[in-house]
């Protein structure tokens, strides 16, 4: 909703006045020196440390700096930090002002993640009076308000402490699960730290006491390598109830001796007095600075009453040259009533547009969501059988077709992904990981399976990558793989009996922050000056005859123009007519300096003994059992085959096997709610998961109901054999090893 001009000017002076009230409560001699976000990452950092009184003055230094960039939206983050550590304290009071500060300042601006934090806050609140209906509803509402990865983590940590309250340990445990393998950019290894205590706490409340058990023992590593104090406490006290009902009574006397070393230390003890004293001093000085704003507004009140006379007789005066004015105002104030009516109507019709744009925007979303996910099951069939055929000794006539057939399969099969990648990119469901890798091994895999296409072009490729660039990067290798696919594919796709050139140079490096700079050269067909700026756009391909006589669907430079939006980076283009293209970027990321073995970014691809396993395949599409079991057949494999969630949990129960196929989308219970139930009589045999993934789907809740891997459909045979075998051999050295 949009505010008029007239409300503005009455708020202004609120806006105002909240900027000088936290001038007054954060002045100081010293003046900050660091930007705000390594303030607020400071405050961060030493709050999950239970570091309350450093926490506190890093919130003091970020405040300062959002009133010297006079920054609205940066004091209302500071605000709400201030509110949630004062909820650590226990300090209701103080955390309710400093929600009211925010509260009062959110009233004048557009800020949604402001908005959805508050509605965190006041969520927590509740929980932690025993609201849990309240608050859950609170939190609902601060998701809808925003998608910030961060706060939906930690909305997902308090939504399964109130399951675990209310005992609904099923959702509580698929929440903890869920963080524990959360890839958050700012809080992973705490939230993983509290995730393993959640699900301590409901394996104790279900008598599952190994399982509660190992999740504390893994909670106190991660605690005491991180330093948080308050969750190595309680990690202690967890395991002192699960060795004692375990009767592993030597390790239990050692973690209780433990807590209570934690609970009479000096150390605790003088950091809480630390703790209070520092939130008492920022209140207190927050206090004098609220008296001496009052004593200064007593004494302009006494110097007026001096010139009370003179404005008495200044007043008469004004009251006359008001009366001349009134009807004038009066009829101007009846032409600007008609004017806001009118507005307000103009407005009203805009939100009901927008409202059905969106839904419009919607509707699409899912139709193609819909139909590219349908397009995944008879396509898998097409490629399935096409294998099948293919490994069944045909002529060679017969072997010419099929090949016809499997490149026409692989060609929609791209289709369908690029149009489904584009359409979770329009619909923010697509968010970078954060994650080790190696960036040349990254690059030399793309390369590597580029190189057929090369070849059948009669075109080399080259990588000049520079040496001097980090061996280990934090960042998401799986989309930066695409977009380096992507544009080394384009440019293949237009060079014939030519050079393709990847180029990657380190730009500059200070301690972890390292920029890279990418470009993919050709000596192709080159984009003419009034096709460049539009080649960027959906299905845009320079032209028909471009279209016609080079195929393709022209998604692939859209696809890398969001996701390098994803990295806050931007696709730029040099090009010549007949002379070749350089498509190049900047990526900023962080490296991993401490790391000095060189990690692989992907397993090794090994032969496998199949021959005597016994699998269960669960799939609803009969065309598809057919297919899978005839996969497994010419690998010595026997199956059985469930055709809904119902009998996949009868028969997982009924029998013992090697390993399920558990496809996702399926009539009666999904796959991920029947490996749910299948995890609770059977927690270790490998389920994969088989899934024509769709735009809702998460590969983090796949593997929080507890599937060990997923594949989607279609896929390819030798990827199919290979999970199987890393899931089933690899997870036995593994089990045996521990």
């Amino acid at each position: 909703m949009k505010i008029n001009s007239l409300h503005i000017q009455f708020r202004l002076p609120l806006i105002m006045a909240c900027l000088f009230i936290g001038q007054m409560f954060f002045a100081q001699d010293s003046i900050p020196e660091k930007p705000l976000d390594v303030y607020l990452d400071e405050a961060r950092l030493y709050s999950n440390q239970d570091k309350i009184d450093l926490a506190i003055l890093s919130l003091q230094n970020a405040a300062k700096v959002a009133e010297k960039n006079e920054d609205v939206k940066a004091l209302i983050d500071c605000y709400h930090k201030f509110a949630i550590v004062y909820l650590r304290l226990d300090k209701e009071d103080t955390t309710l002002f400093y929600w009211d500060r925010a509260k009062a300042l959110l009233k004048d601006i557009e800020y949604p993640y402001g908005n959805a934090i508050h509605k965190y806050i006041e969520g927590v609140i509740e929980f932690k009076n025993e609201k849990s209906f309240q608050a859950r509803y609170l939190l609902d509402e601060a998701k809808q308000l925003n998608n910030d990865r961060n706060m939906f983590n930690n909305i997902l940590l308090v939504e399964g402490n109130i399951f675990l309250n209310q005992e609904k340990y099923d959702d509580a445990q698929k929440n903890f699960n869920s963080l524990v393998i959360n890839t958050d950019i700012y809080e992973k290894e705490y939230l993983a730290t509290k995730a393993h205590i959640g699900l301590s706490k409901v394996f104790i409340k279900t008598e599952k006491h190994k399982e509660a058990s190992d999740n504390a023992e893994k909670a106190l590593a991660m605690a005491q390598k991180h330093g948080f104090f308050k969750e190595i406490f309680e990690a202690n006290q967890l395991l002192g109830i699960t060795y004692e009902n375990l009767e592993l009574f030597d390790k239990a006397l050692i973690s209780n001796k433990n807590l209570l070393g934690l609970r009479d230390s000096i150390f605790n003890i003088d950091k809480i007095k630390t703790e209070m004293k520092v939130a008492d001093k920022v209140q207190f000085d927050f206090m004098g600075d609220q008296i001496k704003l009052q004593d200064q507004k007593i004494e302009e009140l006494t110097e007026s009453q001096n010139r009370s006379e003179l404005t008495a007789i200044a007043t008469t005066a004004f009251l006359m040259i008001i009366s001349l004015l009134a009807i004038s105002l009066y009829r101007n104030n009846q032409i600007k009533l008609k004017t806001n009516d009118l507005l307000q109507t103009k407005n009203n019709e805009l939100q009901v547009a927008r409202d059905e744009a969106v839904q419009a925007m919607e509707a699409k979303s899912n139709f193609l969501s819909t139909v590219s996910h349908e397009l995944r099951t008879p396509l898998y069939a097409v490629t399935g059988l096409t294998h099948l055929l293919l490994e069944e000794n045909p002529n060679a006539e017969q072997k010419e077709h099929l090949k016809a057939l499997k490149f026409s399969g692989d060609y929609l099969l791209n289709f369908i992904n690029d149009i489904l990648h584009i359409n979770k990119i329009d619909a923010d469901k697509l968010e970078p990981l954060n994650i080790e890798f190696n960036l040349k091994k990254v690059l030399k895999e793309v390369i590597d399976s580029l190189k057929q296409s090369a070849n059948e072009n009669h075109t080399k490729i080259v990588l000049d990558y520079d040496e001097s660039i980090p061996s280990h990067l934090m960042s998401d290798p799986l989309k930066l793989s695409q977009i380096i696919m992507n544009l080394v594919g384009n440019a293949l796709k237009f060079t014939k009996n030519g050079e393709v050139k990847v180029i990657v140079k380190l730009l500059k490096k200070v301690e972890e922050d390292v920029s890279i700079y990418f470009e993919v050269s050709d000596n192709g067909i080159g984009i003419s000056k009034e096709k460049q700026e539009s080649i960027f756009e959906g299905f845009e391909q320079g032209s028909i005859q471009i279209n016609r006589e080079y195929g393709g669907t022209g998604l692939g430079l859209t696809i890398v123009k969001s996701l390098l939006g994803l990295f806050n980076s931007k696709i730029e283009l040099r090009s010549e007519l007949d002379v070749g293209s350089a498509f190049f970027f900047e990526l900023n990321i962080k490296s991993k300096d401490s790391i000095i073995d060189d990690i692989p970014f992907e397993m090794t691809p090994k032969d496998y003994e199949f021959e005597g396993l016994h699998i269960l395949i669960v799939e609803d599409n009969k065309i598809n059992q057919v297919i899978t079991k005839k996969m497994l057949t010419k690998k010595g494999i026997t199956s059985d085959i469930a055709s809904n969630g119902f009998e996949a949990v009868d028969l997982a129960g009924a029998n013992t096997y090697d390993a399920i196929l558990m496809d996702i989308h399926m009539p009666g219970i999904s796959g991920d709610e029947a490996t749910i139930r299948i995890r609770k009589f059977d927690p270790s045999t490998p389920i994969i998961a088989l899934t024509a993934i769709s735009l809702d789907d998460s590969l983090e809740v796949f593997y929080a109901a507890g599937c060990n891997d997923v594949v989607t459909k279609p896929f390819k045979p030798e990827v199919f054999y290979q999970k199987i075998g890393e899931n089933i051999f690899d997870n036995k050295i593994k089990n045996s090893a521990s």
